[in-house]
């Protein structure tokens, strides 16, 4: 039988280091291992029993204090060196990337391909990656120069890497599915993880990562057709990403194009994304390509599962306006909006609270359609822009073109129709007099309103038919809806009447930050101490508190949220006529917003909206010297309209409550036009 120990095993053990105090690891690892025993046990090494052998070693484990390596810095001429290298076996990997992917996209090349060639395939992608991953090191280096980081915007790395890297070969992997399922959620799960590396360590491109991550998710979404949790999961994933990148660039439509995918089946949301990738300053033109796969199946009038879960008022309303859009079905225009109007007041009585994201995706919807979708023909879209974002394009363009009089004459068709229904619902909306769940919706609406008021070529299609005389009892009914105490009639006076953004702070201006730092330093010189040690100590604590209330008085120099923004706020995002509304910074933030949170309704957001549908309302009496649509008495407290829209309502106020929480159906309304 083997023997754990013997005798002879004592030779052969190492005899411990010689003891050196200069050494501060071994004395420091000493301490440690002694505290670090039971206290019988230190106490026995201190005192031993007169049966203990003193001469048994005790032996420590001792560690040696190891010096740092020394590190080179490298010159320019050597970075510049290694991109160069990199760069040089990038490319070729690249072209080699190019040539197979487009060899086996070909039809000649559709047989079917083993475990070991795709393997090959993945392995060559992924050193595609690893080369991309060097470079943007390299070039990014802390010690590159200007001229060497510039090196991978100038050549689209980033796009070239997505393109080549990534893209090509997914478009393989999808169209041989079901065979290659295994394989394309390998390749996914390693490009995931590459993009979201170089999204930690080169935020240089944070933007384009971000986009990309989200790609990634909605193709690993768009596989998952077993497990209908775990594709709930990636959708959420990647609707987070294109969320993050949409906050970042708020006026790319291809954001909200790839969002109004990953709605799906909610139509109504749906098509608000599709309008608004098509009404933001950077549209996405393939958003009118996508946004007939919504409109077709309801056109059509299929019964296909996600239509016939839809609620009928939705229906209505996303048939209108798909028979807008298209130009399909024109006879049946007047009867689908007709339908949608019969169903909406019930509709909002029904969803109550539910109907707040509806209320604002009906608006904005609405409102894209008044724009012609973006249609750079369409009266209101033409003022917007231009005015917006002017180009040299723009004023180049030839209005008497052939093709621009057709574009004329087909908005002249639609815009009438785009305006009834934009009319239509408002009329509808602003009648539930006590209503706070419409407020949503009058937010949006009147943010619109305002932006026209700056346009007068746009200001021309509106303010004619425009129901100002409702606008104006709506407001007036908002404002008696405010407490009666003397602090919160206070605070609607300073609402109507101050220009300021409801919402900010008060703006601290720095003449007043250096008169406050005056004023302490005075105080400091004109007290007394009795001790030299004591005034010294009092002092220096003094001068640090007036330097800590001096940087808060700056940092509040700027108007800051007292609440967080509103749904309504990001959903109106990006849109060109938010641009005289929203101040700047105002969805600036350190802390982290998640998607969920940015479209939660809190209580306190009813109030929030009040006080900006007033405000909202006051701007625009102020408006041309005050009175021209609207207007204010600032004696009273209530608003008007301009004679020339002053018409006879079929109205019984006696029976609006006044209560926030009431509701009420005036379904005999005359119309207001």
């Amino acid at each position: 039988m083997a023997k754990l120990w013997n005798s002879d095993d004592e030779a052969a053990i190492a005899q411990p280091r010689p003891y050196d105090e200069s050494n501060l690891a071994i004395v420091q690892r000493q301490r440690v291992s002694t505290a670090s025993r039971p206290k019988q046990c230190r106490q026995s090494q201190l005192h031993p029993a007169p049966s203990q052998s003193l001469t048994v070693p005790i032996l420590e484990e001792l560690v040696v204090l190891v010096k740092q390596p020394e590190t080179r810095s490298i010159t320019q001429e050597q970075l510049v060196a290694e991109v160069n290298g990199i760069y040089a076996g990038l490319v070729m990997v690249e072209s080699k990337c190019i040539e197979v992917d487009t060899a086996q996209s070909s039809a000649a090349s559709a047989t079917e391909l083993t475990d070991e060639q795709w393997q090959a395939l993945i392995a060559l992608h992924r050193t595609l990656l690893h080369e991309h991953h060097d470079f943007f090191l390299a070039s990014q280096h802390p010690s590159a120069n200007p001229a060497l980081r510039r090196l991978a915007a100038k050549y689209a790395m980033p796009a070239r890497m997505w393109r080549h890297g990534i893209h090509s070969f997914l478009e393989l992997l999808r169209h041989r599915l079901p065979q290659s399922l295994d394989h394309m959620l390998s390749f996914i799960c390693l490009a995931y993880s590459m993009i979201a590396l170089l999204y930690e360590t080169v935020p240089a491109f944070s933007d384009t990562w971000i986009e990309c991550l989200g790609d990634l998710g909605r193709y690993r979404m768009a596989i998952e057709d077993d497990d209908i949790r775990e594709r709930e999961v990636w959708t959420s994933v990647s609707r987070n990403w294109y969320s993050k990148a949409s906050d970042q660039s708020p006026t790319t439509g291809r954001l909200y194009h790839h969002l109004a995918i990953l709605s799906r089946p909610n139509a109504l949301q749906q098509l608000y994304y599709y309008s608004k990738s098509l009404c933001v300053e950077l549209p996405f033109p393939s958003a009118r390509e996508s946004i007939m796969t919504l409109f077709d199946p309801i056109l059509a009038k299929a019964k296909t599962p996600p239509n016939a879960r839809l609620p009928p008022t939705e229906l209505a309303f996303v048939r209108t306006h798909g028979i807008l859009f298209s130009g399909k079905h024109n006879e049946e225009l007047a009867s689908s909006m007709k339908k949608f109007f019969g169903l909406l007041d019930n509709y909002i009585s029904r969803s109550t609270r539910r109907w707040l994201e509806p209320g604002y995706h009906m608006g904005l919807s609405n409102i894209c359609a008044l724009t012609g979708y973006g249609d750079a023909a369409n009266p209101i879209s033409q003022a917007v822009k231009i005015t917006a974002l002017p180009t040299d394009d723009d004023q180049m363009q030839d209005p008497e073109t052939p093709s621009s009089r057709r574009a004329t004459a087909e908005n002249a068709k639609k815009f009438p129709h785009a305006l009834r229904l934009f009319l239509g619902t408002y009329n509808i909306v602003c009648r539930r007099f006590g209503d706070n769940n419409i407020l949503s919706f009058l937010h949006v609406t009147l943010v619109f309103i305002h932006h026209l008021t700056f346009l007068p070529d746009a200001m021309v299609h509106i303010a004619p038919v425009f129901p100002w005389k409702l606008t104006a009892l709506m407001l007036n009914t908002l404002v008696r809806s405010f407490d009666s105490s003397a602090e919160q009639q206070h605070h609607v006076a300073s609402l109507l009447e101050n220009e300021a953004f409801p919402g900010t702070g008060e703006i601290i201006k720095r003449e007043e930050v250096v008169e406050s730092e005056e004023v302490e330093s005075e105080g400091v010189e004109s007290e007394e101490v009795e001790s030299e040690d004591e005034e010294d100590v009092k002092v220096k604590k003094e001068e640090s508190s007036a330097e800590e209330e001096k940087e808060q008085l700056l940092e509040s120099a700027m108007p800051r949220r007292r609440r967080p923004p509103l749904p309504d706020d990001y959903a109106i995002r990006g849109l060109p006529w938010i641009e005289t509304y929203l101040p700047a910074g105002w969805f600036d933030t350190d802390e982290r917003v998640d998607d969920d949170d940015k479209y939660m309704e809190l209580a306190s957001m009813i109030e929030e909206r009040k006080n900006r549908v007033v405000w909202l309302g006051a701007r625009i009496a102020a408006r041309e010297s005050g009175g021209k649509w609207l207007t204010f008495d600032s004696r009273t407290g209530t608003f008007g309209v301009n004679p020339v829209y002053e018409v006879e309502l079929d109205l019984q106020m006696s029976k609006v409550p006044l209560t926030p929480s009431g509701s009420v159906d005036l379904n005999d309304a005359g119309s207001v036009a």
